[in-house]
Formats: C-alpha cells, structure tokens, sequence
C-alpha cells in the first residue's frame, strides 16, 4: 500500500444530496457529506437509521440510491462486514488471494496475513479460525487489495470484549500505518471514540451530530506499548464530553 504521506493526492468521498427510499419511508434525506482522503471516520446511529444504508451506496453495492447525483469516491474500495465472509471451501490464504491476480499475489498475501497476526495460519480453513482469527483474515483479505477507502460495517460486534479491545487496537495500528480513508459503522459510542478522528450522528436521514474528535497526531500503540482505549483515555481530557455530546445526539442520558 502507498505510504501514508501520499494521502492527500487521493480522492476523497464526496456525497451531495444522497437520498435512499424502500417503498414510503425515506432513510437517507439528502445527505451532503465530504469525507477527506487519509481520514478516519465512525457512523453512528439507532438500528434502523440508515447506517448500513449508506455505507452500501458509498461501496456502490446499492444503485437505488437518488438525489443531486454526485457520490464520488475512489476507484479501490474494501468492505469489512461484521460476518468474516470467509468461504468455507477455502484454505485462509486462498479466501485473501480471492480475485487477485498477479505474480506476487501470493507473496502479497502471505505478508497481508502476517500483518494482522496470522503468519503460519496461511493452510487452515476458516472452520479452524476463532472469530477474532475470522476478522483478522478479513481485514487481510481487504488490505491486500491496497484500498484508498475501507468500509468497515460492525466489523467487531459479533466478538467478546477481550478480541475486540484486541482487534481495536490492530485495525488503528494498520490504519496509522497505510492511511487508508475508513468510513466505520457501528452503534457503539465508544468504540467510535476509541477508534476515529471524526465522528458523525446519523438521524431521521440525516447527519445530526459531526464531531471531530480532537488529540495530538497519533504515533503507532505498538510504540507506546498499550491498548488504545487506555492511550486515547489519556490523551483526550474531553473524552467524557465527547461520550455525552454523541450519547445526547443519539437521545441517550445515563444516571450516574
């Protein structure tokens, strides 16, 4: 994957009056939306608020999709869904190499593999993976294809606590380290501030809350040596108003 220093010559998202219908009910009400290359950004939302909806137009998975007619977005795009996906006929490095072509495709892979931790798993099947292995094969599956944009959709929700605060630190780990631009759904508050630089409220079609999440440039959690819910604890002193200004936006109070 091109060095992250390069960021900025690739396009960035662009969405301009996105709307989506299924049959009478609107999810998503003319969406104006600019997502810079190289950015980290969370979607949060209720069940139901159109998250997935937009995610899936951004892919270009979804061409019923209407409005002022402008969705850009660069050309290699990865999705990583909450299912791995992985195909169950198929060796670990052979569900990576799916659809990849060329004379290192396989030297490609096998280093995709030993980027998130599963170097020597290259000749299981997926029946033989834990979930988090499961998730981690699918991010690999993803970089391998050098993405500008990765789609991430509740890519950690069917996982324990303990392999998520795992796989949290590994997806920011590989995103400080390629830069891809990561558009990530999900419906947990802080996730999205354990993870993102940017998060947005989707409500009634639209984008009711969008929150830069402020904190110093981040060098990798490997070379702090701790997992990334404790360091960005630590690094961001409005942690906790972030946590209520996107708990209110999504019509939540907690009694302490």
């Amino acid at each position: 994957m091109a060095p992250h220093t390069e960021q900025l010559t690739r396009p960035p998202v662009r969405l301009r009056g996105l709307t989506r219908s299924f049959e009478s009910r609107t999810v998503l009400d003319g969406i104006d939306l600019d997502l810079p290359a190289g950015q980290f950004t969370a979607l949060l939302g209720h069940s139901g608020s159109g998250k997935s909806t937009l995610l899936r137009a951004v892919a270009g998975l979804d061409h019923g999709v209407a409005g002022g007619g402008q969705l850009t977005a660069p050309e290699r795009v990865s999705v990583v869904f909450q299912d791995s996906r992985l195909l169950p006929w198929r060796r670990v490095l052979d569900n990576v190499l799916l659809g990849l072509t060329g004379k290192d495709a396989e030297e490609r892979g096998r280093a995709a593999l030993a980027e998130v931790g599963l170097k020597g798993r290259e000749r299981a099947w997926p029946g033989q993976l834990s979930g988090g292995e499961a998730q981690r094969a699918a991010l690999a599956r993803s970089l391998v294809r050098e993405p500008e944009l990765l789609l991430a959709d509740e890519p950690f929700g069917a996982l324990d606590a303990l392999t998520r605060i795992r796989m949290h630190s590994l997806l920011r780990e590989l995103w400080e380290r390629h830069r891809p631009s990561v558009l990530l759904v999900t419906h947990d508050v802080d996730e999205a501030i354990v993870l993102a630089d940017r998060v947005l409220v989707l409500d009634r079609g639209r984008i009711g809350l969008d929150l830069t999440v402020d904190r110093p440039h981040p060098r990798s959690y490997r070379e702090r040596g701790g997992p990334p819910g404790f360091e960005r604890s630590r690094e961001l002193g409005g942690a906790g108003r972030d946590r209520e200004r996107l708990l209110a936006a999504l019509g939540v109070t907690e009694d302490l």
